[in-house]
Order: C-alpha cells, then structure tokens, then sequence
C-alpha cells in the first residue's frame, strides 16, 4: 500500500525518509511537500549513506538539508513508483506507556483478578492517574527494532495472537546523544518526529501463569511487523506543538482514535528527559510517547485478516497497513 497523493505529505519544507525502488537497495532521501524526493546518496558522495548516518551528525548535517530543500539543480525525482520504507533503522527503541489520561483510567479497568464493578475500578484509577503529575513517574519501557516495519507495509497477525490491537503514538526521533538531560533541554536533542503504531496482543499483555511478574511486552508487543514507522521524519523545528497534535486512527475507514497530544500527562520533552535519566539515548533512537483511548479492547473489536489501518498525526503525513493474518503451515 502506498500514499495516495501528495496531499498526505507533510506540513515542512522538508523531512527525510527510506525509498527503495525494483533495481537496487533502500537509499536515504530528501522529500519536499510537492512530492519530489532525491537520493542523498550522491549529494553526500557516500554509497552506503542511511537515515541514521545523517542523525549520527545531525547538528553538522540539518543546515545542508535545508539548503538542499530549495536546490533546483539536484536530480528530484517524483515518488510515485517508489517504495517508502520505514524512515530510521533505530538502534534502540523506548516506549512510553498509560501517559494519555483516558487511555490510563481504562488500563486500570482491565488488571486480571479484579473483579470490582467497573465504576468503582474506573473512579479509583482515575484519581490515581490525577496525582501522576504531581508524582512526575513516567512509565518507559523497551521495544525491538527488529518489530519495525514501513508505513505502507502488511502487517501478519500472528496465529498466536488472540486479541491484536492498535496503539497509535507520536514517535521522537533523537538527533543526539543525550544522557541524564532536563527537561528544559531535551528539545534540543530531538531531530525529529514521526508516527508510529504500537500494535499490542491483549491476550499476552499480562502473564497468566505467574500474575505477579506483571507485563510481558515482548510477547504482547514485538512480533516482526508489530510497530508500523513513518512515512517521514519531520524536523523538529517544522514542529512548532509537538504537544498540540491530533493523533487519529481509522479502521477500514471508520474512524477509532482521535485525541490530542494536549491529553499526554507526560509530554515528549518529559518522557525524552526521563528515559535519559537511565539509558543512554543514541541518534536515531525513537522514543514512543503513548496512544490516546479508544483502542480494540474498547470498541469490543480487535483486528483481523483484512483489516486496514489508517493512522495520521498532524503535519507528521500518513501510514495506511494492511492486516494480513498468518499463513497455516
């Protein structure tokens, strides 16, 4: 599946992404809004060049990626017959979790063993979640690069995956190494956004022989294919709101998920300077900021053979899956 006009590009002079076309290897590009792109291979003069070769020097390498954006003379090229991949091979990935308020107040609803009536469950979680603010404890924990694939790509349902979801998110992109930063200055170490959906097995989410462990999110969460990335990464500094973004994903057209980042507890700045406080973050790392309410579990429906995800974030473009369920052997 791929973009269906130009029109679900982005809202910057310029992002970069990952194209591949029938004769050769991926290859990192410049992209305008008009829908050209060109191979930053040769611009570069290095055969070999990624996406994460251009975040290893992002300081060094945004000022001639702007300049690049209004240059006639390179060889633009049109993206239609081009493949887009995922836009950033990371080397790590980190994942925030309950950090919409609706979305945490339902979580609340679902821990195995409680069988309080849903009002009562909903109202204590509710003033649990009102007090995180002030507690200032974001939930990070860690994801596989290897579940990451392009924004136009099939998604296989695994066979032992009983109840597949969408988790929808705003993706940070890190363009330096940062390790222990504040608040105050993590926006200087993210290059970018992008989108990116979380796609979750509920059934495996919580172990069911030892309840006490807690969460197994490499079961429920990291399946080849489980995080759809991009289509592009947008600088930051095209970003004017990062926290102000409409975050809304359709399911064969209807529409499922449509919240603001404006409902995050933890906004990306927060969730980029906690993470830092332990894991030494890299260029090109991602950072996932949490989906807003209404996943599958809350319309009763999760997602099946055929299914098409459509997933937007404002002035980020869009990313449309297909759900394919998996081959008996």
């Amino acid at each position: 599946m791929e973009p269906r006009s130009a029109s679900e590009l982005f809202a910057a002079p310029f992002a970069l992404s990952t194209l591949s076309d029938s004769d050769g290897p991926a290859f990192p590009a410049l992209v305008v809004p008009d829908g050209e792109a060109v191979d930053l291979r040769g611009v570069f003069g290095h055969p070999r060049l990624t996406v994460l070769d251009l975040l290893d020097r992002w300081d060094e390498n945004l000022p001639r990626l702007r300049a690049l954006a209004s240059d006639e003379t390179l060889a633009w090229t049109d993206l239609d017959g081009l493949q887009v991949c995922a836009p950033v091979a990371p080397r790590q990935v980190l994942q925030s979790g309950a950090d919409f308020g609706r979305h945490a107040i339902d979580l609340g609803c679902r821990v195995p063993g409680d069988e309080r009536p849903d009002e009562e469950r909903r109202g204590e979680t509710a003033e649990i979640t009102g007090l995180r603010p002030a507690e200032d404890l974001p939930y990070v924990f860690i994801g596989l690069p290897s579940a990451i694939t392009g924004p136009y790509d099939d998604v296989v349902l695994p066979a032992w995956a009983e109840k597949p979801d969408w988790k929808l998110e705003l993706a940070v992109v890190i363009g330096r190494s940062a390790h222990r930063v504040s608040v105050e200055d993590a926006p200087r170490y993210i290059a970018g956004y992008t989108i990116a959906n979380d796609l979750t097995d509920r059934a495996t989410v919580f172990r069911r022989d030892m309840a006490a462990i807690g969460t197994d999110w490499l079961r429920s969460k990291n399946a080849p294919g489980f995080t759809p990335l991009g289509p592009w990464i947008v600088p930051a500094e095209s970003l004017a709101h990062p926290d102000d973004l409409r975050v809304t994903l359709k399911l064969n057209g209807e529409t499922m998920q449509d919240e603001s980042t404006t409902d995050m507890t933890f906004k990306a700045a927060r969730v980029v300077s906690y993470a830092s406080q332990t894991a030494q973050l890299l260029p090109g790392d991602l950072v996932l900021t949490g989906s807003p309410a209404s996943k599958g579990m809350r319309w009763g429906r999760l997602l099946r053979d055929g299914d098409v995800m459509e997933g937007t974030v404002t002035g980020l473009g869009v990313q449309r899956t297909r759900c394919l369920a998996e081959a008996s052997s």
